[in-house]
């Protein structure tokens, strides 16, 4: 493969990075770069996760390092999340991608409407009293989780949502908690992947050096610019998301 596919695919991940941690759906853009690079659909859905797994590394040791990220909070909504994207990645590998693709259309359409119904549960302030993970928040991020393993694209509007609204999180709190829990639960869905030889690691490893930028760029200015222009920028992502399954993957 020719370097200039090397490098544009480095590129595209500097783009994914930076959108993939202030809102989500990077993966739109990359994944078919990728399959435009030769790679099968379920080659592509595996080698995107190595971009996926390093961008959210250094987001979440950029956002740890600006004292955002809630560490013991992230580490026990792990668990479940991670449960469930072992779950996901393993009915992933055999997938019908047709019904995969009308899942996602359908549940990016269900998120737009959550993100603009009560935008002052989306911007509320960051609470006071320490944070509370309850037994329907373990069966919750299961259900992301396994969503993560599954399909990727679109997982931080989920991871989101459950973050604000079930357990009480400002934004900028929960996108940092988003970042982590994704890093996680993809480290599992990766093993998984490799064991049935579906990641192109030279591909992988180079879109994952520019998710990695990207991925420090979107941490650094997420907190810089605050939770209203997070909303916005995650409307306006879902927005593209929709249309862009609609007019080209259907």
């Amino acid at each position: 493969m020719e370097i200039a596919s090397y490098l544009l695919i480095a590129f595209v991940g500097v783009l994914c990075g930076f959108i993939n941690i202030l809102a989500g759906s990077g993966s739109l853009i990359s994944l078919p770069v990728l399959m435009g690079l030769g790679l099968s659909p379920h080659m592509a859905n595996a080698t995107n996760r190595i971009g996926i797994l390093l961008q959210n590394m250094v987001g979440s040791a950029s956002f740890a390092k600006q004292r955002v990220l809630p560490l013991k909070e992230g580490l026990v909504l792990s668990i479940p999340a991670s449960i469930g994207s072992i779950v996901g990645a393993y009915l992933a590998v055999d997938a019908n991608e047709s019904i995969i693709r009308w899942t996602i259309v359908g549940l990016l359409v269900f998120m737009f409407f959550v993100v603009i119904y009560s935008p002052d549960k989306w911007l509320r302030p960051k609470p006071d009293a320490p944070m509370v993970i309850r037994f329907r928040d373990y069966i919750i991020f299961t259900a992301i989780g396994f969503y993560g393993g599954f399909i990727q694209a679109g997982l931080g509007y989920f991871l989101l949502a459950g973050l604000v609204l079930s357990i009480g999180n400002d934004l900028i709190t929960a996108n940092s908690l988003k970042v982590f829990l994704a890093f996680v639960l993809t480290i599992f869905a990766l093993a998984i992947f490799f064991y049935n030889g579906q990641v192109n690691l030279p591909l992988g490893i180079s879109l994952g050096i520019g998710n990695m930028v990207g991925g420090w760029l979107g941490a650094k200015y997420s907190v810089r610019w605050g939770a209203k222009v997070i909303r916005y920028f995650l409307l306006g992502m879902l927005l593209f998301s929709v249309l862009y399954m609609i007019l080209f993957q259907m």
